[in-house]
């Protein structure tokens, strides 16, 4: 990759009805929605952000950014901003 390019810090955002607040278990994977993959966390937290506010009425819905990029290079440090 070339050193002028952005560093790509994937996140994903899925989300679905869970068992009970106690637990981040699901009550069906078949129905978990899978919102998305993101190229940062700003894009991930604007898509988690807008399915979390759609399903507040329902107290078991619950919506999660995964970092991705942790868990594909788990010992590689995030480059500081230029």
């Amino acid at each position: 990759m070339p050193d002028n390019a952005p560093q790509q810090l994937l996140h994903l955002v899925i989300g679905g009805e869970l068992v009970d607040l106690d637990h981040n278990t699901f009550k069906n994977l078949d129905d978990v929605d899978i919102v998305g993959l993101y190229p940062n966390y700003a894009t991930a937290y604007a898509a988690w952000k807008s399915k979390a506010q759609m399903t507040v009425d329902n107290a078991q819905m619950r919506y999660f950014i995964v970092h991705l990029h942790r868990l594909l290079d788990p010992g590689q440090e995030p480059k500081p901003a230029r």
